[in-house]
């Protein structure tokens, strides 16, 4: 069990894992727009505006950009060290990620139940995803995973992380600040641009206790399982908004 959670935290695992979850949402998404959807992830198009602005635009440039970005950070940890690509770890990292995302659940609506007491209401109207359709529900929740974990764990938490320990915070120290410091970022970022929710205290409670608990299963597992824990974690709650 050692080596499994050695192995999985490495980028080798995490991209690879990761891999499937970019590919299901973007032929989710140009499914979407064939209808007339047209409908992406927040932080996807947020992205994507920030590559645009360097002169790359467009589906196919943004996921080639992503693709060699993850096939050079492979490439440099498996010519560090040797990571052995071991496909009955995918398996238990997918069971480990659901079994994350239900926990989760539970955990994360109880802790703001104690915040703030009385029930707890995720999402204001319409804006929600459980409100969508079945398949543009499951394709935003897949897009959630993938981008915004990129975008909120990975450079975000990630990036204040390495500037700290850069700086001469302590490592435990700065762990603990680029959560939550993360965790408030990506909460407000529901509340920001033409889509955004209304801003409520539970709702952004909510988000900010989810974001802190993705936050730091990033910090602890990597990112392949916090993506796939992130997307199942909004999937259950789409299947349970069709109920």
């Amino acid at each position: 069990m050692r080596r499994y959670f050695e192995n999985t935290r490495t980028h080798t695992y995490s991209l690879l894992f990761a891999l499937p979850l970019l590919v299901l949402y973007e032929i989710g998404a140009m499914m979407i727009s064939g209808r007339g959807g047209g409908m992406r992830n927040g932080a996807d198009v947020l992205l994507r505006t920030l590559l645009a602005a360097g002169g790359l635009s467009g589906t196919l440039a943004f996921t080639a950009v992503l693709a060699v970005g993850a096939a050079v950070m492979v490439g440099l940890e498996q010519k560090r060290k040797r990571v052995p690509v071991r496909p009955g770890y995918f398996a238990g990292m997918l069971a480990e990620s659901a079994a994350y995302a239900v926990l989760f659940g539970g955990l994360i609506a109880a802790a703001t139940q104690v915040l703030l007491g009385g029930m707890v209401r995720m999402a204001a109207d319409g804006g929600s995803i459980t409100r969508l359709p079945l398949l543009d529900g499951v394709v935003l929740s897949l897009g959630a995973g993938i981008y915004e974990e990129l975008l909120f764990r990975v450079l975000l938490t990630g990036g204040l992380f390495a500037l700290l320990v850069a700086v001469g915070v302590r490592r435990t120290t700065s762990g603990v600040l680029a959560v939550v410091v993360s965790a408030f970022i990506f909460s407000a970022f529901h509340y920001i641009g033409p889509y955004a929710y209304p801003l409520e205290l539970n709702s952004f409670t909510f988000r900010f206790i989810a974001g802190l608990a993705f936050s730091g299963l990033y910090m602890v597992r990597g990112f392949g399982v916090a993506a796939w824990t992130h997307a199942l974690y909004d999937v259950f709650l789409v299947l349970a908004g069709q109920g």
